[in-house]
């Protein structure tokens, strides 16, 4: 069931924020090579696979992830979408010595570098991958989507989301690593940085409703022993009105760095 739900947040993320993806793989396709072979590292529920096969005439994707009921999701999407025979799906631990993927024109990692156990290690797996003059593309993720502004609940919101950054760094995630700098450390260059400031306003579609629920659940769910009585009862009371609310906006920041191999 948690599978579900992750794989349910990564489509209305990229359903949601349908702009901010298209404007990143744009930029993608117009610097990468013609029919480029791609590796989607992390590719969770496949929209980064299928937008880059979409957007890159002739290209082969090669989308890797940990968890196969990923990427089942995702070859049923593939084949769905009439795309089956440019993705393969290749399941993998990337804390790991990585697969022989063969030639690599482009590296996709869509929020999943975080994960990585070490930063330096996955970045240089990614460069021996490359081909001299292939693409690295990370996107991460500056803050998570807040749901709440200006609205008499943004402050438990708020409480909500400082808790869970602590969670994650507790967890040893690498979330806010300056990976330009890490990038260019490890060979890469040139390396080009840009920053997303996602703010979007009533009226939303009713994805968005969904889109927040979805979130606001994941992360009340985690917070059990780390917020008090009160802010677990309002979250929950917040989650259930969803649905009758029209002063919902997706507010978010999100930092996409391309850089070549030299």
């Amino acid at each position: 069931m948690a599978h579900d739900h992750m794989i349910e947040l990564l489509d209305l993320d990229a359903e949601v924020l349908h702009e901010y993806f298209r404007d990143v793989i744009g930029w993608v396709a117009r610097e990468a090579a013609d029919h480029p072979r791609v590796v989607d590292l992390g590719a969770g529920s496949g929209t980064g696979s299928l937008a880059l096969a979409r957007e890159l005439p002739g290209s082969t994707v090669t989308a890797v992830d940990i968890t196969p009921e990923m990427l089942a999701h995702l070859r049923s999407r593939a084949d769905a979408a009439g795309l089956g025979d440019r993705i393969r799906t290749v399941e993998a631990d990337l804390d790991q010595p990585w697969p022989d993927f063969g030639p690599v024109d482009v590296i996709w990692a869509a929020f999943s570098m975080h994960h990585m156990a070490d930063p330096a290690k996955a970045l240089a797996s990614a460069f021996g991958a490359l081909r001299p003059g292939g693409l690295l593309v990370i996107a991460e993720l500056d803050s998570f989507p807040r749901f709440l502004a200006g609205t008499p609940d943004e402050a438990v919101e708020l409480r909500g989301h400082a808790e869970s950054a602590k969670r994650r760094h507790e967890a040893g995630l690498h979330m806010h690593e300056n990976w330009g700098d890490r990038m260019r450390h490890t060979g890469f260059t040139p390396v080009t940085e840009r920053r997303f400031d996602i703010d979007l306003r009533p009226p939303l579609p009713a994805a968005a409703t969904r889109y927040a629920a979805v979130s606001l659940s994941r992360m009340r769910h985690g917070l059990e022993d780390r917020l008090p009585p009160s802010d677990l009862a309002a979250l929950d009371k917040i989650v259930a009105g969803l649905a009758g609310r029209d002063d919902l906006s997706v507010c978010t920041e999100r930092t996409v760095w391309l850089a070549v191999r030299g």
